[in-house]
């Protein structure tokens, strides 16, 4: 397993608790636990906020788990290419011929553990539909999806949900969304607005 900033030594438990003390402090806190499983796909929303990566981190260093994030593969490039991987960075080459969503099944499926973590929205202003990427990814490496939902009213991150992809998207995708019905981000006024059924 490669060694990032959320499982490095020492380090990741230094942050652990100063990512615990300060969610207490501000009020937000975890409800549930990530599931004890190798590969899954961890879909956050609503995104609403450029302070949801700020809450993102500090869920993810309470909890400990060593997530991953996709990112273009200028980042990667020195000289500060290994930041962006030790912050669990995973390129994507859009030059490649081989797209986004095959790229991240290939990198799913050589590694030992994998965690991608995704905003489906594809951006904190308010949309109508999601970007479907994410069940791609979670359909062409089968691995499940796992579901975070950013409760802004109740300043708490539910975790826990697991949902197996079947062999019909749409239905999938309409019982996915469902676990967010309701539920405003920090941002409300940047509320996601479901597909219509």
């Amino acid at each position: 397993m490669k060694t990032t900033i959320f499982n490095a030594p020492i380090l990741s438990g230094i942050f652990h608790h100063i990512a615990k003390s300060t969610l207490g402090a501000i009020g937000w806190h975890v409800d549930g636990q990530l599931p004890d499983l190798p590969k899954f796909i961890l879909v956050g929303a609503p995104h609403t906020s450029n302070w949801d990566f700020v809450l993102f981190l500090g869920v993810i260093f309470t909890l400990r788990a060593n997530v991953g994030f996709m990112g273009k593969a200028e980042l990667f490039n020195n000289p500060f290419g290994w930041f962006f991987r030790w912050c669990g960075g995973v390129p994507v080459d859009r030059s490649k011929s081989t797209g986004l969503v095959d790229q991240m099944v290939q990198a799913c499926r050589a590694a030992e553990r994998f965690i991608l973590v995704i905003a489906p929205e594809g951006t904190r202003h308010r949309v109508v539909e999601w970007k479907r990427g994410f069940y791609h990814i979670a359909k062409g490496a089968r691995i499940p999806i796992v579901i975070a939902v950013v409760d802004g009213k109740h300043k708490t991150v539910r975790l826990g949900q697991v949902f197996q992809p079947t062999e019909n998207m749409e239905a999938d995708m309409k019982t996915i969304q469902g676990f967010f019905t309701g539920v405003v981000g920090i941002n409300p006024r940047r509320k996601y607005i479901p597909l219509k059924t």
